[in-house]
């Protein structure tokens, strides 16, 4: 088995240490170390707000070994993780570092870190090699994923980077680097416009794809919603995985699901929701 999934909505209701505790209890494999906190960013404004989050403050280390071992007293281990985005802003950037140093602590292998969605793969190959020493320092793969712009005028998404098979394998492949690798977010992959279709993609991408962000929408817009219940045909997508070898963990990414229909009460029920469509997923693949 090995379903995990990312901790960032369970968290904001109930906090790291209880968001956690829940995603074993609720029968998960794994937690996906979701950084967000690490630094308040506010959208409207384009810019970073002061926060007292643990993973702002010089404690941060700790507060990171503080989770690994409450997974470690629950059964499970930290799988990969999320750095803060988005990256073209320059201070969220300079906290990359210490998601790597954080993701280490946690007993995580890999960190996602989200391209520039505006740069090319060689500019965006310049922030992954600056990056790659102490990520190598750390025992820490870096991932980058499949982003998505949108058109206003089409009402659909449109070219970011990696945003098609050409693109991702670009991006890679400029770095040269087996530390490294691909998360293939299979919403985005799906949306209207700008991807190309999650099980091409995967096919593409081989072995370079070695981390998964899973979850559902309308095949238009990014809803991040619990996997079987919108628009995805997952099937093909499982069988496409089994055909590459892929050897990595079933990630689930439906934040969105967990704010729309939980609040601290019953979010654990939320996330049974989740590890349940998690198993389905894992199923697809083992019969494929």
């Amino acid at each position: 088995m090995r379903t995990s999934t990312q901790i960032e909505t369970a968290s904001v209701l109930v906090g790291e240490e209880k968001a956690v505790e829940y995603v074993a209890k609720a029968g998960f494999d794994a937690w996906d170390f979701s950084m967000f906190a690490m630094c308040d960013y506010d959208w409207r404004l384009g810019a970073v707000r002061p926060t007292t989050h643990p993973l702002a403050g010089k404690n941060y280390l700790a507060f990171a070994r503080k989770l690994k071992q409450i997974g470690l007293d629950n059964g499970i281990t930290c799988n990969q993780s999320h750095a803060p985005f988005p990256t073209s802003c320059p201070e969220i950037r300079s906290y990359f570092k210490r998601a790597i140093e954080c993701t280490a602590e946690a007993g995580g292998k890999i960190c996602i870190i989200h391209p520039d969605n505006d740069k090319s793969a060689a500019e965006n190959a310049e922030m992954y090699l600056e990056l790659l020493p102490f990520a190598k320092d750390c025992g820490v793969k870096i991932a980058t994923e499949n982003m998505w712009n949108w058109d206003d005028t089409k009402d659909e998404s449109c070219f970011a980077a990696c945003a098609t098979s050409e693109s991702f394998i670009e991006h890679i492949d400029a770095v040269n680097d087996p530390y490294l690798v691909a998360c293939l977010d299979i919403g985005h992959a799906e949306m209207r416009g700008s991807g190309s279709g999650a099980a091409n993609m995967i096919r593409a991408l081989g072995h370079r794809l070695q981390a998964l962000h899973i979850h559902d929408n309308d095949r238009w817009h990014d809803s991040h919603q619990i996997p079987f219940f919108m628009s995805i045909d997952f099937a093909p997508i499982a069988a496409a995985l089994k055909e590459i070898g892929y050897k990595g963990w079933f990630t689930l990414e439906a934040d969105h699901y967990l704010k729309e229909k939980c609040n601290a009460e019953n979010v654990f029920e939320g996330m049974k929701d989740l590890h349940t469509a998690a198993v389905r997923f894992e199923k697809l693949f083992d019969e494929a």
